[in-house]
């Protein structure tokens, strides 16, 4: 919400004494106030959100309770414990839970059995040992409707944090809002304050993920100022370079309509633009995928992040990466996630892989071991 604190001193206060005080006292209260918005004096939680941070690394997100597109979502058991038992095998030992709590809504199922269905993942991470982050998908938020659209997301999240209470800090996160689209940064920052600031009332125990607007971009995050808050995880998703991670992604629409784009680039193999994508963004991406399609430039990205994390010495976590895989030859999917696993890696940077089961997924086929490729178990560190 925007900062409704500041507000003007009556004139009568200036001919008196106490009044005068008041208003001085006032004046400096309003300074704090603000001044502890953006620069925390208290630092008690800060270790454990990078303690925890560390320990989410090696994730993967199930999607399930996020597919808007399937109206039969909630009639299948989205996570299993063979699901389990095969990431566990594979080496993931983080898992995170899209929930789509808007569209569910709207489409009246009801509440109870949404939160059935996380408890039931919630359950299953307990015993195969897994951290859970469960992540508010698919909201509404825009710079017209951000007052009751915050109302919204907090009333979701008390209830889950009720339910939570003093449940396993150490394996238990909520993302607040998932990415966050490309609205005035200073409005999802009010927005992200409030929510922390709501959850953390209601359990201050609680670590919170939270990311930059424009779809959890790593720039808007490099100029964002954190919150005063210290039991916050600072997210950011990370799909560079663009024209290679979405080729042919029809939802994305023209600007990656061009396809066989290899990683790294490739002058001999390097596909003709499609014509769809002329004037587009796709066409600026892929004028300078000579310079953008190798790891170097993989690597800037990622410095990008540490170099703001450093900053402000909070811990950060890239929540998303991977590969849409219907157009993208294998081996340069392979090449691609193994450069950013190894990146990541390199700057301390704990991440997700977006996605287990559905059009970015690692395997050929339904999940399984058979159909994982020899490339791919290279790529994300796996051996027999």
């Amino acid at each position: 919400m925007k900062d409704k604190r500041k507000m003007p001193i009556s004139e009568k206060a200036n001919s008196h004494p106490v009044a005068i005080k008041s208003a001085i006292l006032l004046i400096i209260g309003m300074f704090f106030c603000q001044y502890a918005k953006n620069s925390p004096l208290f630092q008690a939680d800060r270790q454990n959100a990078f303690t925890r941070a560390k320990n989410l690394d090696n994730g993967i997100s199930i999607s399930w309770l996020d597919q808007t597109w399937n109206d039969k979502m909630l009639d299948k058991d989205g996570i299993t414990d063979a699901d389990l038992d095969l990431l566990k095998q594979i080496g993931f030992k983080t898992i995170r839970l899209p929930v789509a709590f808007e569209y569910l809504e709207e489409k009246h199922v009801p509440r109870q059995k949404v939160l059935a269905c996380i408890d039931k993942a919630w359950q299953l991470c307990r015993k195969h040992h897994f951290r859970l982050i469960i992540d508010y998908h698919y909201g509404s938020l825009n710079d017209q409707n951000f007052v009751p659209e915050t109302k919204t997301v907090i009333n979701t999240w008390l209830i889950l944090t009720q339910k939570y209470l003093n449940k396993d800090y150490d394996n238990l996160f909520f993302e607040i809002y998932n990415e966050p689209p490309p609205i005035n940064p200073q409005v999802w920052k009010d927005a992200a304050y409030n929510i922390v600031s709501a959850i953390h009332k209601a359990d201050r125990l609680r670590t919170l993920l939270v990311g930059a607007s424009n779809y959890n971009s790593i720039y808007e995050l490099s100029r964002f100022v954190r919150l005063a808050d210290e039991n916050i995880i600072y997210t950011f998703h990370f799909y560079e370079p663009f024209l290679f991670t979405h080729q042919g992604a029809a939802w994305v629409g023209n600007q990656v309509a061009t396809v066989g784009v290899p990683f790294p680039y490739n002058a001999e193999n390097f596909p003709h633009l499609n014509q769809k994508a002329t004037g587009t963004a796709g066409e600026q991406n892929y004028n300078k995928y000579h310079q953008d399609g190798n790891e170097a430039s993989v690597h800037d990205k990622l410095l990008i992040v540490k170099c703001w994390a450093d900053k402000y010495q909070i811990p950060v976590i890239c929540t998303e990466y991977g590969c849409y895989n219907e157009y993208a030859d294998p081996e340069s999917r392979c090449r691609y996630l193994k450069c950013v696993r190894a990146n990541l890696k390199t700057l301390n940077i704990p991440g997700v892989l977006w996605d287990y089961n559905t059009n970015f997924s690692i395997f050929t086929g339904v999940p399984a071991i058979k159909n994982l490729p020899d490339c791919m178990k290279n790529a994300i560190g796996y051996s027999n």
